[in-house]
């Protein structure tokens, strides 16, 4: 199991009890106590998310912000640290990147409604929201290309297992039964932001270093019957038997990971989709550590930049990103699936029009999958709302574009997003569509609560309160204008104060035209004016002091409308932009085969693995970049079968040949092939594998006490004790990192094993050329080597695999290049000829003088070319410079030496 170490706030905080607190202080300690003791509490004052106490220092230490105090509780200062709540999200994101979480104690009325209580009244406040790294919907907080997921561990004792798993942002629920020993490589493949486990589990498997936030949770959490109540209550069924025959394990991982979702959302149930259950074995099992060295979705050092994602994503949707990116994460292993996937995007390759005209639209498409859930979860805007719509309306144009003739029939994959992008099919969906962009304003505000996001012409009722609120100036000047023009007095004013509010005001000579009229009422007599009102100005004044408040309900109605609308129609919504996705990503992978040369590979049952050209795609990009910019294109052959090629396979050859991106290359086509992508190759023939591994370069694992050696000796043996004769396995230099005879030992004991026990497809990549004997030894072994010549006393990489076995190493000439010193590289030489010409390399090792170099072998310096040039000096005949020249001269020959 591979789990981060400690969360940075402790679950046993102590805060102090309200005794003798401020009233405010009071509600803040209640609010603590009702939050988990390891989040923080973001309390809301006005216009700042205050924190106080431990939260205050714990926070102002992540963010490296000011700690200050406020008054004192119980004789102790208060420490206290706060963050705008217009800038919050950006103090979130960080607080949430560094495995935090936050509960947010929101106001819950206005002050004006709490003072009216009292002068000592304080503002009614709840906890809202509990957000953690695995329960994230915002825009501002989530990588728009990357799912984040939060995954529930369940382990019964009966021995039985399950993981399942969610994404809030897009609704994904799905759970796999699975045991023990899968579940490293399916955490691996899900890379779930937050893990919940229960915690009599989290304290042995805290250090596995993974980088994700885990949560340990009570035993009584993973209860199985409270789990089927909690997705019963979830679902509204009384039966959960229409979705699927879950095992104990798989409903008390679903039940978990519902019960800690509505403790995030205090209390309001999440929105997700129907749980699916996913059968273990119907992806490809990658471990970890293969996972970490082939760079699949990122690189060792964290970023997106320089995997095997990054090079052949050619998407231009977030959705579009995220699926390929699951596709590479979680491989298939049922052929006809895999040709599903090959068809939608080979169809793309063959109609470049259409792939272009595709992609375009796609890009107007947004990202409809979160823009729904956050609508769903009430955290959505107007924006998403028109978003949503205008992803909608994309999608019926797609549709209409895919439907012509020429591309019929299409395949499976595309006519099933074609019927789900239809609008045509879906007449309700239509309506809502068509409501939406007629209700919403083009450039729509963020929030539904800054109001004036519903278009002119929608409500007659709205129009005329906006119409009150925003032209009130113009409304009074012509009521004005119309007393004026009645009464016949042409200086009448309508004015306004604070004290009578609108007024009529004339002078007290013209008094009493308005005094004898009984319209006017009069309110009010000056040294030289007189006042009046009339029941039509207290009407008018009514209105317009409340058509902003209006004018705002009557939108909010509008928008909780169409939003619950949308919520009916949720689940149509979600297969449409899971259509959008499919589209992005058949284009985007036939923009990278068309751009790469990558072709389809041949899918198959058996054990193959024949291709032909084959080259690295990362590598390749980069290279691409430089002024060389060519990649030496490569063949591999094994046979599980051990009928057409070996199984396994011996490859040696020069450092820096090329050995460890051959292997790493052959890997990624595996990996592209049963995610159903193309390759890059010139031909492949692929038998799907059951699990992939590979031991491929070196690292040691100081925190949990382990070498470099140990730590390959463990992968090496994770490897050894499951790989299946389904299984592609990839190996480097295996038993480097000890004695020589020990390492040589281990190495020919593995090829052995891998090759009759095991007896799974592998490429073996050693320096120990004894090995290379294994070819003639056993039956399904084969010898291949990665080809250098020598060229005017200058080695050549070819980069080119062949038959056969290398001759040697010609590591002397590696360290030269690398800038080891000219005596060490001499007196390696030396050495290596003496073994070299001796049959027993202890006897040839016996009278090697050590530390001591013999002056006919000194390779340090070489004083001839010294001497010859001073005795061709004349030294009489020097002039000063000349001396200083010859100096300089002699001593650049020393150093170049």
């Amino acid at each position: 199991m591979i789990v981060q170490s400690a969360p940075p706030l402790s679950t046993d905080r102590q805060f102090p009890t309200p005794d003798g607190a401020t009233p405010m202080m009071v509600q803040f300690l209640n609010l603590r106590a009702e939050t988990p003791a390891d989040a923080l509490l973001f309390y809301r004052m006005g216009d700042f998310y205050e924190l106080f106490f431990d939260d205050a220092v714990q926070a102002a230490a992540a963010l490296d912000i000011t700690l200050t105090k406020r008054g004192e509780h119980q004789g102790q200062p208060i420490p206290m640290c706060g963050v705008p709540v217009a800038a919050s999200d950006a103090y979130l994101s960080r607080l949430i990147k560094a495995g935090y979480k936050v509960a947010v104690g929101e106001q819950m009325e206005d002050p004006k409604t709490a003072k009216a209580r009292g002068s000592k009244a304080v503002v009614r406040r709840d906890v809202t929201r509990i957000i953690t790294p695995g329960t994230l919907t915002e825009d501002a907080l989530l990588d728009p290309r990357r799912s984040n997921r939060i995954a529930a561990l369940a382990h019964l004792a009966s021995g039985d297992a399950a993981l399942a798993w969610a994404d809030v942002s897009t609704g994904e629920f799905k759970v796999m039964a699975l045991t023990a020993q899968q579940s490293d490589a399916e955490l691996a493949a899900l890379n779930p932001a937050e893990l919940l486990i229960e915690e009599s589990r989290y304290e042995l498997e805290r250090h596995g270093g993974s980088g994700r936030t885990v949560t340990p949770l009570p035993r009584a959490k993973f209860d199985t019957g409270s789990a089927e109540r909690q997705l019963k209550q979830q679902f509204s069924v009384q039966t959960l038997d229409g979705f699927g025959d879950f095992n104990r394990a798989e409903l008390s991982a679903l039940g978990t990971l519902l019960d800690y979702l509505a403790l995030s959302q205090a209390g309001a149930p999440a929105k997700l989709r129907i749980p699916q259950q996913v059968q273990a074995g119907s992806v490809l099992a990658i471990d970890p550590a293969t996972r970490a060295s082939l760079e699949i979705e990122r690189t060792q050092a964290g970023a997106r930049s320089g995997s095997l994602l990054d090079a052949i994503d050619r998407t231009v949707t977030a959705p579009g990103a995220r699926r390929l990116n699951e596709y590479l994460a979680r491989p298939l292993t049922d052929p006809i699936a895999i040709s599903a996937r090959q068809d939608a995007y080979q169809l793309f390759e063959t109609a470049s029009t259409v792939r272009e005209d595709v992609r375009q639209r796609l890009k107007a498409a947004g990202d409809p999958e979160r823009a729904l859930t956050r609508l769903l979860l009430g955290r959505g805007g107007p924006r998403d709302m028109k978003a949503l719509a205008a992803a909608l309306q994309e999608g019926e144009a797609l549709a209409g574009l895919l439907s012509q003739a020429s591309l019929a029939p299409l395949p499976a994959r595309l006519e099933s997003a074609v019927a789900a992008l239809s609008l045509s099919s879906l007449p309700e969906l239509a309506r809502l569509v068509s409501d939406i962009e007629r209700a919403i304003q083009d450039e729509p505000p963020l929030l539904a609560r800054d109001g004036g996001f519903v278009a002119e012409g929608w409500m007659a009722e709205l129009d005329e309160a906006r119409k009150l609120r925003d032209e009130s100036r113009r409304i009074i000047a012509g009521l004005q204008e119309s007393y004026a023009q009645k009464t016949e007095v042409s200086a009448l004013k309508i004015k306004h104060n604070n004290v009578l509010g609108y007024f009529i005001e004339v002078t007290s000579k013209n008094a009493d035209a308005l005094m004898n009229s009984e319209e006017f009422t009069h309110r009010q007599t000056m040294a030289n004016a007189v006042r009046f009102k009339t029941l039509e100005l207290a009407d008018l004044e009514a209105q317009i002091a409340s058509a902003a408040g209006r004018s705002l309900a009557m939108e909010l109605d509008v928008f909780n409308g169409l939003r619950d609308r949308i919520e009916a129609m949720a689940d149509p919504v979600r297969a449409a932009g899971e259509a959008l996705s499919e589209l992005d990503v058949s284009a985007g992978l036939a923009e990278w085969a068309v751009e790469s040369g990558a072709v389809r590979p041949e899918i198959s049952a058996d054990t193959r693995f024949i291709v032909e050209g084959g080259r690295h795609p990362v590598v390749e990009q980069a290279l691409a970049k430089t002024a060389d910019g060519r990649f030496t294109p490569n063949d591999c052959q094994l046979d599980g079968n051990g009928q057409a090629a070996p199984r396994l396979m011996l490859v040696t050859g020069p450092n820096m040949a090329g050995k460890s991106t051959y292997l790493r290359q052959n890997a990624l086509i595996l990996i592209l092939a049963q995610a159903g992508c193309p390759v890059p190759a010139r031909t492949a023939q692929i038998g799907i594998a059951d699990r992939l591994y590979s031991r491929v370069g070196a690292a040691d694992d100081l925190a949990r006490g382990r070498s470099t050696f140990m730590a390959e000796m463990i992968e090496t043996a994770a490897i050894l004790n499951q790989a299946t004769a389904r299984s592609f396995v990839i190996l480097d230099e295996i038993g480097r990192g000890t004695a020589t005879f020990d390492g040589l030992s281990i190495a020919w004991a593995t090829a052995e094993h891998l090759h009759g026990l095991n007896a799974c497809r592998a490429l073996f990549a050693t320096h120990y050329h004894e090995m290379t004997r294994l070819a003639a030894e056993l039956d399904h072994a084969g010898n291949c080597s990665l080809k250098a010549k020598e060229w005017q006393g200058e080695l050549v990489f070819l980069h080119q695999v062949g038959p056969g076995a290398a001759d040697k190493s010609y590591g002397i000439e590696v360290a030269r290049r690398a800038g080891l010193p000219k005596g060490v590289i001499g007196r390696a030489q030396t050495i290596l000829d003496r073994l070299e010409s001796d049959d027993a390399p202890a006897a040839a090792l016996s009278d090697l003088p050590l530390f001591a170099l013999d002056a006919a072998e000194d390779p340090v310096i070489s004083p001839s070319e010294v001497e010859e040039r001073l005795k061709s000096v004349d030294v009489d005949g020097l002039t000063p410079r000349d001396a200083l020249e010859l100096v300089y001269s002699l001593k650049g020959m020393l150093i170049s030496e």
